[in-house]
């Protein structure tokens, strides 16, 4: 959230007005998908500043084995395409220590977890 405050801007909001004030809901391992990810959307917004509007997040989790990451404020097609790039990679790694993983439901949870992860 530090290293993208313009991104991460209503982290301090009230539960009714984002729901980042619960923050990450999702393992450590997808941290560097999310770092690379806000990277790629700052880096366009800042290039094309005049033009597109500052991106804020406002949840970010795992849903169904996959990241999922809500924004407000801003949407067009090329942020569009940035987020979904990193949601499909999530799929195909581990929530919890960030090594390749596969969708598991043999929990109560469907999670995207590597062999070692899963036997735990």
């Amino acid at each position: 959230m530090e290293k993208y405050p313009k991104i991460f801007q209503d982290r301090y909001l009230p539960p009714k007005e984002s729901c980042m004030f619960w923050g990450f809901e999702h393992g450590d391992g997808w941290f560097h998908i999310i770092d690379s990810l806000c990277f790629d959307i700052q880096k366009y917004i800042d290039f094309k500043k005049d033009i597109v509007p500052q991106v804020v997040a406002s949840q970010v989790k795992e849903k169904f084995g996959g990241l999922r990451f809500y924004t407000a404020y801003a949407y067009s097609d090329e942020f569009e395409a940035i987020i979904e790039k990193y949601e499909e990679l999530s799929l195909k790694t581990c929530e919890y220590c960030g090594r390749p993983g596969t969708i598991n439901d043999t929990r109560s949870w469907i999670k995207t977890l590597c062999s070692m992860c899963n036997d735990y």
